[in-house]
C-alpha cells in the first residue's frame, strides 16, 4: 500500500520535530553556561618556614548594601564569607592569637560586634556556611578593629605583614578591617 504524498510529508515534519537535525553546515545548539555565582570563590595564602596556611572562601560584594550592623547583624555568628563554610587548611601548628591550631582543616567563622570582632575556629569542616555548631569550637579569638582608607566593595582576606614565621591574618570589607596575628610553630 502506497500513502498518499502527502501523508508521506506530514511523517517527516513530525519527524523533525521529534529527531530535529541542524540544518548543514550549523552547528548543534548548545545549553547556555551555568551563571557565575555572584560571590565568587577566592583564596588566601601565607607560606611560613615551618609550613603553609590557606584559606578558601566566597567573597560578597557590598551592592550598595549596608554590611555591618545591617547585611551581617552585630552580635551573630557570621560565615567570614558566603556560599560554602569558609575553610582554613594548615600543614603546620598555629597559634592565632592565643589560640593553639593543631594542623589540620577547620572553618572559619566570626562574630562581629560595633565594639569589636571575634574570629572563631571551627573543627566541622565541610558544610554550608550558614551551618554553625558552636560544639564543635576550637576556640575563639579577639581580633584587632580598623577602619579601611576607602571602603572595600568585595570581602577580602589576606595576609600581611608577614615575616620569619609570623604574619597577620586580615579580614576587610566596607569600613572594617578586623585582624589577629598568626604564628606557625614548630
Amino acid at each position: 500500500m502506497r500513502l498518499p504524498l502527502f501523508a508521506v510529508s506530514l511523517c517527516l515534519v513530525i519527524a523533525s520535530f521529534v529527531h530535529p537535525q541542524p540544518a548543514q553546515g550549523q552547528a548543534t545548539p548548545q545549553a547556555p553556561p551555568a551563571p557565575k555565582p555572584i560571590s565568587l570563590p577566592m583564596k588566601a595564602e601565607a607560606a611560613l618556614p615551618n609550613g603553609t596556611i590557606t584559606i578558601d572562601y566566597s567573597a560578597p560584594s557590598m551592592r550598595g548594601r549596608n554590611i555591618f550592623g545591617g547585611l551581617v547583624p552585630y552580635g551573630e555568628v557570621w560565615r567570614t564569607g558566603a556560599n560554602a563554610a569558609t575553610t582554613l587548611k594548615t600543614t603546620s601548628a598555629l597559634q592565632i592569637g592565643d589560640l593553639n591550631v593543631p594542623a589540620g582543616t577547620y572553618t572559619l567563622y566570626s562574630l562581629p560586634t560595633a565594639d569589636g570582632w571575634t574570629l572563631i575556629v571551627n573543627k566541622q569542616t565541610g558544610q554550608w556556611g550558614t551551618v554553625y555548631d558552636k560544639v564543635q569550637d576550637l576556640g575563639r579569638v579577639p581580633m584587632s578593629t580598623g577602619s579601611n582608607a576607602v571602603p572595600v566593595e568585595t570581602f577580602v582576606i589576606d595576609f600581611e605583614k608577614t615575616t620569619g614565621s609570623a604574619t597577620e591574618l586580615h579580614l576587610k570589607w566596607a569600613n572594617v578591617d578586623a585582624s589577629v596575628q598568626v604564628t606557625a610553630v614548630k
